[in-house]
């Protein structure tokens, strides 16, 4: 070994020059938490200002409308005067008989219509995850397409090939000796759940597929060491592993559901016998602002708020406890 190559290892390291802190001109140091602080606070000052306006403000004169009724002295408008009703608007919602049974046909509905629609969601991402899956985009895209189209297009859509004369399923099924009307009353339930599942099936099937695309390739190559392939692999390992997305896509179907207006609405204009104008809650609420009863509608708006935040807590509260107790 040269003697300059020995002369370089045996010299110390060279001393770290320490870090001072940032003085402001008159030698206080910077106050860089309050900046930061003032920073975020300028960045989420255009969310909290739309969010108060939109979602507080209006719910908050919701409940205060609820409260209040309009007395008129004469029967072609004369004098007007608000007077505070209690719970009086509460009590005529509830025993409005169109209302309730709105919300009961809401809530049988969902029942059936929401875990078809999660079931074959989750089939359909299953599927497009596995790995013998060919063209994966194509089918990711054919599958997201329903939900590209609009409610109200698709709803005029389906009235049109569920209509007993134009239909292209009761030709086929009268031949084998099935006669239905799929806008008949007692159809009419399914039929709309059947456009329902149609337009958000690929939309929750996308949120399954990428709580799928971010399983670890090591816990799927382990469980396939072991033994387990196939529907085996997709049971027991991937739907445990994607249950916070099943979660998900539950609680935004319990809400999509009651805010159910669109396929009803467009079979009312379309005067199916099976559909009234009363035949979900949203539609009793727009039929009492129409009449002028606004404050009747800020009740019934109010109940129908509260049972979907009952719903959809009970439902994500039930599935912690139950991811507890596992």
């Amino acid at each position: 070994m040269s003697s300059s190559s020995s002369t370089r290892a045996a010299s110390p390291p060279r001393p770290v020059p320490a870090v001072t802190p940032r003085v402001s001109p008159s030698g206080r140091p910077r106050r860089t938490g309050r900046r930061t602080a003032l920073t975020a606070s300028g960045f989420l000052a255009p969310f909290a200002v739309l969010f108060l306006t939109m979602m507080v403000v209006p719910i908050g004169y919701a409940i205060y409308q609820s409260f209040f009724t309009v007395r008129r002295a004469g029967l072609f408008g004369g004098a007007r005067s608000t007077e505070f009703a209690g719970l009086s608007n509460y009590g005529a919602a509830f025993s409005d008989h169109d209302f309730t049974a709105s919300i009961v046909r809401v809530v049988l509905l969902g029942c059936v219509q929401v875990p078809v629609m999660l079931g074959l969601a989750l089939l359909l991402a299953l599927l497009l995850d596995s790995r013998s899956a060919r063209l994966r985009k194509t089918y990711r895209l054919t599958f997201f397409l329903p939900y590209a189209l609009p409610g109200a297009i698709a709803a005029v859509m389906w009235s049109f090939l569920l209509a007993k004369d134009l239909s292209p399923f009761t030709g086929p099924l009268s031949h084998i000796g099935i006669d239905v009307d799929f806008l008949s009353p007692s159809w009419v339930p399914f039929s709309i759940g059947n456009m329902i599942t149609w337009g958000w099936t690929g939309y929750n099937m996308l949120i399954i597929y990428s709580a799928l695309q971010t399983i670890p390739a090591e816990v799927t190559e382990a469980a396939a060491l072991d033994g387990c392939t196939g529907w085996r692999l997709a049971w027991a390992v991937k739907i445990p592993l994607v249950r916070p997305a099943l979660v998900l896509t539950t609680v935004f179907s319990i809400i999509g559901t009651a805010q159910m207006y669109t396929e009803p609405a467009v079979l009312v204009g379309a005067r199916v016998p099976g559909v009234s104008p009363k035949f979900t809650p949203i539609m009793n609420t727009t039929l009492s602002m129409d009449l002028g009863d606004q404050n009747l509608a800020a009740a019934e708006s109010v109940v129908l708020a509260l049972i979907t935040l009952v719903l959809s807590f009970g439902f994500l509260k039930y599935n912690q406890r139950k991811g507890a107790m596992a």
